[in-house]
This record gives structure tokens, C-alpha cells and sequence, in this order.
């Protein structure tokens, strides 16, 4: 069976007009190519759809069946054509951004909040992942935005500023190191620290990092957020590397010392990046828009 949409608009065109030549003519095919579509459609199963009179043409109990399928499939195709034309013209959907932890904490929630109000028919799927996964992803087109720390390697893909984002140390006011001005990565790395989860984009980028300092990170215990990390810092629980924005983001006196670190893979800049940006879809392109006016 090989029916095309044409085939089966004409069919039904056919129906409501109760002759072939008119169904012809509104379907805006002649009558001679009009009348072989419809005998290769009954050839193609052997079956006769059109009872054909003097008066014209009636379907007969297999060309009733077809008209009831007919209609529900050009129903769909409209729904199709349109729900399709609203993707182009970006009125609807679904963007695939994936971050790091302090883009996805710390910068974004209130970012793609304003996104979505503006395009309610604009579905995000937000992912944190590590930096590497992320270009890997995006390399492999599996999302459509990432937003990465500039440490990796994001050859080919295109880039953006986004945001600078240091990360400073945090220590508990009465710690041994607190009296230090200027402690060193390394140095710390002898003390108890407090964790974000094992599997945070930041917990995995700082423990590579002490291990490329060949000493391998004491966590004491692992906290669900930025905030949960500092809250225990600032109760002795240890020490931990934030990114700035998170204290900035917390208002009054610390109970605890905020370093910068010295170390270049502290000095981070946050990079939107894509496989192209010119070649993103309409809605894709209107988050992108948001990301960098912001």
C-alpha cells in the first residue's frame, strides 16, 4: 500500500463532491491524473474503494473504512504541519542546556526563571555535568548549550563569554590555617575538608586537582549545595573551595576567611558554547539571547 497525503485528500475530496471530476478539480489536478492515482490506489490492493454510476461515485464498505483513516491521518498531518511551524518560527520548544555547578546554582535559577516566563511555550532540560562531558556532549550533538569552565578544551566548538567566576578558599575563623595569609592549594590539602557531592561537576574538578598535586583530598564530609558547604565551614566542620559569587550571594558578617587562591586553575572564566550558534534553532537562539544580555 502506498498512499501519499495528496492521495488521500483527493480521495476525500472525491467523497464530498460525489464525482471524480470535481474532486479533481478542487484537489488542483486534472481529471486524467486524478482518475490514476485512484486506480493505482485500488490496484495497489486489489480492492475497490469507488462505487461508480450515471450519478457519480459512492464509497463502497472499504472505501468507508479508508475515509475514516483518511480523515484522522490528514487530522494529524495538520497537527503536524503546525506544531512543526511554531518549532521554525520558535514560538515552541525544548532547549537542552548543560552546566557546571556554579553556573547551575549560582547564576542560572533566576536567569531561566525570566527565560520561561517570557517563552511559556519554552521547555529548558537543565543537566549539571563536569566541563569535559559537557564539550563532549555538545560534540557529539547530544545538547544544544553548555556552559563550561575555560580549563578545557572546547575545540571546535564556538564560545562566549559568560561569566569570570574565581573560586576562593574558606576557613573556619579559629583553623590553624586562618592565620596564614596566603595558604597555598597544597598546603591545605593536609586538613579536613567539606565536600559537595561526589558526583558535582566542582567536587570532581577540584579533587583532579589535588591529585595533580599528587596529594588526594581529605573530605570529611559532603554537603547538597554551596550554601550547606559554607554552613559547616562556619561551624568547624573543615575547610572548602567556593566560587566567589556563592559568598557574595550571602549577605552580612562571615564566620569564617574568605582566600583568594593562587593557583591558575582557580582563576576561572565561565564559556557558553555550541556546536554553532548561527546554526541553533529560533527558541534555542532566544535562550542564548537571555544568557548573554544578562
Amino acid at each position: 500500500m502506498h498512499f501519499d497525503l495528496t492521495d488521500l485528500r483527493l480521495y476525500l475530496n472525491i467523497l464530498d463532491s460525489g464525482n471524480i471530476t470535481a474532486g479533481a478539480a478542487r484537489s488542483h489536478l486534472s481529471l486524467a491524473a486524478a482518475s490514476a492515482r485512484i486506480r493505482a490506489m485500488e490496484s495497489s490492493l486489489g480492492i475497490d474503494f469507488l462505487a461508480r454510476g450515471r450519478r457519480g461515485v459512492t464509497p463502497t464498505p472499504a472505501g468507508k473504512a479508508l475515509a475514516q483513516h483518511a480523515r484522522l491521518l490528514l487530522q494529524q498531518a495538520e497537527h503536524l504541519q503546525q506544531e512543526l511551524t511554531e518549532y521554525a518560527n520558535g514560538v515552541k520548544g525544548q532547549v537542552r542546556l548543560l552546566c557546571n555547578t556554579t553556573a547551575i546554582t549560582e547564576y542560572l535559577p533566576e536567569l531561566l526563571a525570566d527565560v520561561l516566563r517570557a517563552h511559556p511555550n519554552l521547555d529548558i532540560d537543565l543537566q549539571e555535568l563536569p566541563s569535559a562531558r559537557i564539550t563532549h556532549a555538545l560534540r557529539q550533538g547530544a545538547a544544544d548549550l553548555g556552559i563550561v569552565s575555560d580549563a578545557v578544551d572546547t575545540h571546535p566548538l564556538q564560545t562566549l563569554p559568560f561569566r569570570d567566576d574565581p573560586l576562593v578558599l574558606i576557613i573556619p575563623r579559629d583553623h590553624p590555617l586562618a592565620d596564614i595569609e596566603t595558604p597555598g592549594f597544597s598546603d591545605t590539602l593536609r586538613h579536613d575538608y567539606v565536600g559537595l557531592a561526589a558526583n558535582s561537576a566542582l567536587a570532581v574538578y577540584l579533587e583532579e586537582q589535588a591529585l595533580h598535586a599528587g596529594i588526594r583530598m581529605q573530605i570529611r564530609i559532603r554537603a547538597q549545595g554551596f550554601d550547606g558547604v559554607i554552613r559547616m565551614v562556619s561551624r568547624g566542620a573543615g575547610l572548602a573551595i567556593v566560587p566567589l559569587a556563592a559568598i557574595q550571594r550571602r549577605a552580612g558578617d562571615q564566620p569564617f576567611k574568605s582566600i583568594a587562591l593562587k593557583e591558575d586553575w582557580a582563576q576561572r572564566k565561565l564559556l557558553l558554547c555550541a556546536r554553532s550558534f548561527t546554526d541553533l534553532p529560533v527558541y534555542a537562539r532566544a535562550l542564548l539571547q537571555a544568557l548573554l544580555t544578562e
